[in-house]
């Protein structure tokens, strides 16, 4: 299993990114969550296999076709997997 937080820089709020996580984490079966933080980035934690995870990453590195990602910051995160994937509220 592999738990990461992620931050992904660019023009990555108003696009529909964080639902665009959610459809790719769903799809490869990786649990987590995904929010808008005030500085314009989005930050995601996601927990599930090593390749599922990598999938997920290289999803968030190539965005929705309106983003446009400058930047993926990946570092480790606490093994906690919750039940599914959540958009959650701006932090």
């Amino acid at each position: 299993m592999r738990s990461v937080r992620v931050i992904v820089r660019g023009r990555v709020q108003g696009v529909g990114f964080r639902w665009f996580v959610r459809e790719s984490a769903n799809a490869h079966a990786v649990t987590g969550w995904a929010r808008n933080l005030r500085d314009g980035d989005v930050e995601a934690e996601l927990h599930g296999t090593i390749a599922a995870v990598e999938s997920v990453i290289d999803a968030m590195r190539a965005g929705p076709a309106s983003a446009r990602v400058d930047e993926v910051i990946v570092t480790a995160a606490d093994p906690i997997a919750p039940a599914g994937f959540e958009i959650r509220s701006t932090a």
